[in-house]
């Protein structure tokens, strides 16, 4: 399946050039089948132990489940925030819940991080 910037700017309410513009500063957020992937496909997920302004996945966790990272210059719109992590990064969330990929999905569509340790959950708009 093609994702397709057009999906981008009909979640975050941006139009197609706005969504791009100043280098890739909008949340890099498509949906596919109902869920979040990355700019490449891939599943995004949240954790339930996160706040709206924190991740509690760091360290090794973070090795597992990779923030989706967000350059310091970052625009957020609409439900696309970001938080900033222990190690002073940046991260994209939606409607409050930071945002992770996960290292054992190998292409995109796949959705093998859903339900893992009972706190991993896709994540949907």
């Amino acid at each position: 399946m093609k994702l397709s910037i057009i999906a981008l700017s009909a979640i975050i309410g941006l139009s197609a050039c706005d969504a791009y513009a100043g280098g890739h500063t909008a949340a890099p957020v498509a949906q596919s089948n109902g869920i979040l992937v990355n700019d490449v496909g891939m599943s995004l997920y949240t954790f339930d132990p996160d706040t709206a302004s924190s991740s509690a996945c760091n360290g090794g966790c973070a090795a597992n489940w990779p923030p989706l990272v967000a350059p310091a210059d970052a625009d957020e719109a609409g439900l696309f925030t970001t938080i900033s992590r222990d190690d002073g990064s940046k991260q994209w969330a939606y409607d409050g819940q930071p945002l992770y990929l996960w290292i054992n999905d190998r292409t995109p569509g796949d959705t093998t991080g859903d339900g893992v340790g009972g706190n991993w959950h896709l994540a949907r708009p």
